[in-house]
C-alpha cells in the first residue's frame, strides 16, 4: 500500500479553516469540497488514458481520453457524500456507486447496511471517498468489497488519517493494489477512535448532528 500526503499550502490552509471548531457546516461543506478537488488532482495522476487523434483549428494532432471502462467513485454514506462533488468536478465522466458503512461505537468495527455497485469491477480504476482514516476498519472493509468484485487498482482519498488506521490498512490490504491520498497523517487515534488534533466528527460537521 501507498500512502501519499499532499504538500501543498492551500491544501494547508483549508485543512486549518476545517480544524478550526468555529467553522459552521456550510463553511464546512465549501472548504471539503474544494479541499476534495485539489487531493483528486493528485489522486488521479496514473487514471488509465487512451490516445486519441483530433483535429485542432490548425492541424491534426494526438491527444488523450479516459479509456474504458470508465472510473468508478465510490463514497462511503454518509460522510462521503460531502466529498463526492468535488471528487466528479475532476472526474465528471466517471461512473458513481455508493457504499453505506457504520461502524460500531464499543467495537468499533465496520459492517455495510447499503450497497450500490456494479457486481463486476473488472479492470476498474476505483477511487474511495472517506473524510477520516481512523481506525482503519471502514476502508478496509470497504476496499476488500471492491478487490472481491475485480477491482484491480483502488486509491482512497481522505481528508485526514492517523498512523494508527494507516499501519492496519498496510497489515490488512498488504499486497494489493491500494493507494491513500490524504491531506494529513496526523497524530493519533484518542481512546474514543477520533484523530488528534483531527477535526471532530466529519459527517457531523458537514451535516449537523441527527438523532
Amino acid at each position: 500500500m501507498r500512502t501519499h500526503v499532499v504538500d501543498h499550502p492551500l491544501v494547508a490552509h483549508k485543512l486549518t479553516t476545517l480544524r478550526d471548531a468555529r467553522t459552521d457546516s456550510p463553511t464546512f461543506r465549501r472548504l471539503a469540497d474544494e479541499l476534495v478537488t485539489l487531493l483528486a488532482y493528485e489522486a488521479t495522476r496514473d487514471v488509465r488514458v487512451e490516445e486519441v487523434g483530433i483535429s485542432t483549428p490548425v492541424t491534426e494532432t494526438t491527444g488523450v481520453r479516459l479509456s474504458h471502462p470508465r472510473p468508478l467513485v465510490v463514497p462511503i454514506i454518509r460522510a462521503g457524500l460531502g466529498m463526492l462533488e468535488g471528487m466528479v468536478r475532476l472526474l465528471p465522466t466517471a461512473e458513481v456507486g455508493f457504499l453505506g458503512m457504520i461502524r460500531d461505537e464499543e467495537t468499533l468495527q465496520a459492517s455495510t447496511y447499503a450497497n450500490r455497485m456494479p457486481d463486476d469491477l473488472s479492470g476498474r480504476q476505483v477511487y474511495v471517498l472517506d473524510p477520516m482514516l481512523a481506525t482503519g476498519g471502514t476502508l478496509v472493509a470497504a476496499i476488500r468489497e471492491l478487490i472481491r468484485r475485480g477491482a484491480d487498482d483502488v486509491t482512497a482519498l481522505c481528508l485526514l488519517a492517523a498512523p494508527e488506521g494507516v499501519e492496519v490498512m498496510e497489515r490488512e490490504l498488504a499486497g494489493t493494489p491500494v493507494t491513500v491520498v490524504t491531506a494529513s497523517v496526523d497524530e493519533r487515534l484518542n481512546e474514543q477512535g477520533f484523530i488528534v488534533p483531527g477535526l471532530g466528527d466529519a459527517g457531523d460537521r458537514m451535516y449537523g448532528t441527527v438523532s
